[in-house]
């Protein structure tokens, strides 16, 4: 019987030291690495989104129509040309009858008011102008949502990971709790049993939420990631084909460090007055945009100037005359003249629309402020944010983690000396797991943050290249080739 027993003591202890021993290996291993070469990194998500924007597109197209615009609108309109009888007797409508009878052929020239034509064709430039920025601005958006989509949905991905990872331990705690059980020897009591198949239990339905979780992070990325195309014979959007299978979508293994524009900055303890933040964002693509508009509704006010001017029109006419009734010849007739408005009651209408031209300045005016405390307003969240965030991983990676670690070491060793509680055990290994899945929480939240930043300081990435047209259009992928190392 002594034998027996020792036997089975014995095999609790050897159990218990394969327990530690895989608890060692869980903790010093890595995630799974998958080899698969369609993996999604974050970089290309990214350049697959901004690709396959239909809205940037449509925003060219937009500025192209502008653009013919504004050529159209620094020409005189067409001349009008009238053709009928003048003078036609109605007893007999004899063309030769009386002598004022006649056939004309006239034209007339109108000419806008002013400089009505070169203004408005000024203003419709103008306003072109403003689309690459509005392009540029829109890319730099693409970058951050699809960039904070596909991290949440790579937090999640790694988060099943780590589960996976450790319930295999969770498993093997189980095994030997009910051998433990079995052998009567150790202080294992069957509410262990019940307690280590219950968080086997509590792990599988964790697995199934964060899996609804990816499930619908994937599908809010893959709605970026499809790509159509209008170049067919009906006219309507095709689905082209994707690299990626947009129902089993696989994100790389590797978590972007996105480099921040101006780091120091942005890290540093202290705050600039706003005052001097301002001139960070002056060249934001979405302010430069509305500077533009500024300037267009600034022309509209020259435009409404020039209602107060006359408007001219010269006019034209020949008249055909026949022979008269004893053959003698008659002269053709030629009339010119000029026409033109007097603007002299302007109250209610010249003076109005002028008001009106400088009321929709001013509102622009107000806009481009209420863009200034926007982009404001985010640096200061996202920079306290990203400070408080730091101090935490800190204290994670360096006192929290290594302590939980300790602890649960500390409770597996007395548990395999008889001299722990079960539940402490399972307590630990769970506090691990979820200090392990806060910490990697915390890293991609700060690679969000770091892609609003780099949004917010867009504008400072500017050479004197970026004056180009063409420069602007082509530097959509700026936030993602600046900002990931």
């Amino acid at each position: 019987m002594n034998k027996i027993n020792q036997r089975s003591k014995f095999g609790l202890k050897f159990s218990a030291g394969i327990l530690a021993f895989s608890v060692v290996i869980v903790s010093a291993a890595q995630l799974p690495v998958l080899a698969d070469s369609k993996a999604l990194s974050f970089k290309k998500a990214i350049e697959i989104a901004q690709k396959s924007d239909p809205w940037l597109t449509g925003n060219k197209h937009k500025q192209q129509a502008i653009e013919l615009m504004s050529t159209a609108a620094n020409t005189l309109p067409d001349p009008k040309v009238s053709i009928g009888l003048a003078n036609l007797p109605t007893n007999g409508f004899d063309f030769a009858q009386e002598g004022m009878t006649q056939a004309k052929v006239g034209i007339v020239q109108m000419f806008p008011r002013g400089d009505t034509l070169a203004i408005k064709s000024q203003q419709l430039k103008t306003q072109s102008e403003a689309f690459p920025y509005q392009r540029k601005d829109r890319a730099s958006k693409v970058a951050v949502t699809v960039g904070s989509l596909w991290l949440d949905a790579y937090r999640v991905q790694q988060t099943i990971a780590l589960i996976e990872k450790n319930r295999s331990l969770f498993e093997q705690l189980a095994d030997v709790a009910t051998a433990s059980y079995s052998s009567a020897l150790g202080k294992t009591r069957q509410q262990d049993i019940v307690r280590a198949q219950l968080e086997l239990t509590r792990l599988e339905d964790r697995l199934a939420q964060l899996t609804q979780q990816k499930n619908g992070f994937v599908g809010m990325l893959t709605q970026w990631l499809s790509q159509f195309s209008n170049e067919n014979s009906a006219g309507e959007a095709v689905l082209l084909a994707s690299d990626f299978a947009l129902h089993q979508l696989v994100l790389s293994q590797e978590l972007p460090e996105i480099e921040l524009i101006n780091r120091a900055l942005v890290v540093k303890e202290t705050w600039l007055e706003p005052s001097a933040l301002i001139r960070y964002f002056s060249n934001h693509p979405a302010v430069m945009a509305l500077e533009k508009n500024i300037q267009a509704t600034k022309t509209g006010i020259k435009l409404a100037q020039q209602k107060y001017q006359p408007e001219w029109g010269v006019n034209a006419s020949y008249g055909y005359r026949t022979d008269d009734a004893m053959g003698s010849s008659r002269a053709d007739l030629f009339s010119v003249g000029v026409t033109f408005d007097l603007p002299i009651f302007t109250h209610n209408r010249q003076d109005k629309a002028l008001q009106s031209a400088v009321s929709a300045t001013e509102a622009v005016k107000t806009d481009k402020i209420l863009l200034f405390r926007q982009l404001l307003g985010a640096y200061s969240s996202a920079k306290g944010r990203l400070l408080r965030l730091k101090e935490r991983q800190m204290l994670y990676q360096f006192k929290l983690l290594p302590q939980i670690h300790d602890q649960a070491a500390a409770s597996l060793s007395a548990y395999t000396n008889d001299d722990g509680d079960f539940s402490e055990v399972v307590r630990s290994r769970i506090a691990v797991l979820n200090t392990e899945i806060d910490l990697l929480t915390l890293n991609v939240e700060e690679q969000k943050i770091g892609l609003e930043l780099n949004y917010l300081f867009i504008g400072s990435l500017k050479t004197a290249n970026n004056h180009n047209k063409s420069n602007l259009t082509n530097n959509k992928q700026i936030v993602v080739n600046s900002g990931q190392k």
